[in-house]
């Protein structure tokens, strides 16, 4: 059963930027586009590089910095390969300054 996990507070991830956060066995990606959260698998699906670290984020499209793959960081779809399988998407909701993550 899904469960809700506080994983970072609101001041902590700058518009446009991502942070790594390692909740309930997963490792998330989490983005923050203009105040709106969002949170996919840190493991680029065809090299397994983190994208928290090795990703540039431009809008919603989070490119992989090791082979070019992209995705878009509020679905987790693949929009150029080489890498051909989404990543794992997750819910978020705010409570208070709290972002929280369902894992």
């Amino acid at each position: 059963m899904p469960t809700w996990y506080t994983v970072a507070k609101v001041n902590e991830i700058a518009s446009g930027r991502l942070k790594q956060v390692i909740v309930g066995g997963a490792e998330i990606a989490l983005a923050n586009l203009e105040g709106r959260f969002y949170a996919i698998s840190n493991e680029c699906t065809h090299a397994a590089c983190a994208l928290s670290e090795e990703g540039q984020l431009e809008g919603e499209e989070l490119t992989c910095n090791c082979h070019g793959s992209m995705f878009n960081v509020t679905t987790g779809e693949v929009l150029q390969g080489p890498a051909v399988d989404n990543l794992r998407s997750f819910k978020t909701r705010l409570e208070g300054d709290n972002i929280l993550v369902e894992v």
